[in-house]
């Protein structure tokens, strides 16, 4: 079982979306980034003898898994749920469903229930090839459009509070269309609860226990065997940080604990640095923060990559990343914005190219 519990990624997106001016803006059949093809199973692979001899840079791409509907389980209408936010929904009518979040979970798991065919639009995040046909109610990457929203005439929006601006959704409330707002927390651990949600919202909570059993079963199937080819002495471990970056706006976060990154550095077997340090939540970088944690490798989002010009542009802008072990060694390991911190039915493919792209690196060129 995933053995630590963290509160996920608090109001990530409203967060960074407001404060930086989050534009990861992959579209349909680029949901993994802008890189070609995927990443080999990790179970294909050779993992180096020591992850600390490797030098540069990889990326991981996971691949992307077709949806497997979970279909046992009759759907009973009307469905009353209590939401995130402590208000009474009653869920009559299914037939036109609309789901927005910043990393496209949320249709990912209704396609996963079985209800995939009752999608009428989608968030610019969704870019799984079965959504690849619906329209996008999204602008400028993650804002709400309104107008979009309301010719899509959906009977029941799910959401979170990753998108704005949040008056889009309280006039959809205004407008009669019942609006469940689930947990915007997202670790691994919250996987199989998010999908527990949806489920009890759209009146499948039968299917919606066996997909969040199927799901978080593959992840702790993936961990074991993640584990199986991590360094087990703790002294060998590689220390790892999660960094968000803008480099246009000059934005430089570090992901620490309760950040939902920390379970992902957890399950690739790796040291969270900044729960060493004591970073709790996303906050700004310091020098000095970077330069007395030295990790060993950075996560990163791609496109926070490529909005610093790569490895070689992110020392620039950030010269305390090159007075680190993983600066001097290149080792970054980089995957698409909508992908890394998603925590959805796919969490296993994810964790599973990220594993290759850290122990497998020369697989992932």
């Amino acid at each position: 079982m995933i053995r630590r519990t963290t509160r996920g990624i608090v109001a990530l997106a409203l967060a960074l979306t407001m404060a930086t001016g989050l534009s990861a803006c992959d579209t349909a059949g680029t949901a993994h980034g802008d890189v070609a093809g995927s990443t080999p199973p990790l179970a294909e692979v050779t993992p180096l003898a020591d992850p600390l001899s490797w030098e540069g840079p990889s990326t991981a791409v996971a691949a992307a898994a077709p949806i497997v509907p979970v279909t046992d389980g009759a759907q009973v209408l009307p469905a009353t749920v209590t939401d995130s936010q402590g208000t009474g929904v009653t869920v009559t009518d299914t037939s036109r469903i609309l789901t927005l979040d910043i990393y496209g979970s949320l249709s990912r798991i209704v396609f996963e229930l079985g209800l995939g065919d009752q999608v009428v639009a989608r968030d610019i995040s969704t870019g799984f090839p079965e959504a690849a046909h619906l329209p996008v109610v999204t602008e400028n990457g993650h804002d709400l459009n309104a107008e979009a929203i309301l010719d899509a005439a959906p009977t029941v929006i799910l959401t979170d509070t990753s998108l704005g601006p949040w008056d889009t959704i309280l006039q959809m409330r205004d407008a009669g269309i019942p609006v469940v707002v689930v947990d915007s927390h997202r670790s691994l651990e919250s996987v199989g609860s998010l999908i527990e949600q949806v489920g009890a919202a759209l009146g499948v909570p039968e299917r919606a226990a066996a997909l969040a059993a199927r799901s978080t079963a593959a992840v702790d199937a993936k961990i074991a065997q993640i584990a199986a080819v991590a360094p087990s002495d703790p002294a060998q471990k590689l220390r790892m940080m999660f960094l968000y970056v803008r480099g246009q706006s000059g934005v430089y976060y570090l992901f620490g604990e309760e950040s939902g990154a920390d379970s992902l550095i957890e399950a690739l077997g790796g040291i969270d640095v900044a729960g060493e340090i004591g970073w709790k939540g996303m906050r700004p970088i310091t020098d000095e923060a970077l330069v007395d944690a030295n990790p060993d490798l950075l996560i990163m989002m791609t496109k926070g990559l490529e909005s610093v010009g790569g490895v070689d542009g992110l020392t620039e802008h950030l010269p305390a990343v090159a007075q680190t072990d993983a600066g001097r060694h290149r080792r970054i390991v980089d995957m698409s914005d909508t992908t890394v911190l998603s925590f959805g039915p796919a969490a296993a493919d994810v964790l599973d190219a990220l594993a290759v792209a850290v122990y497998a690196p020369e697989a992932t060129g």
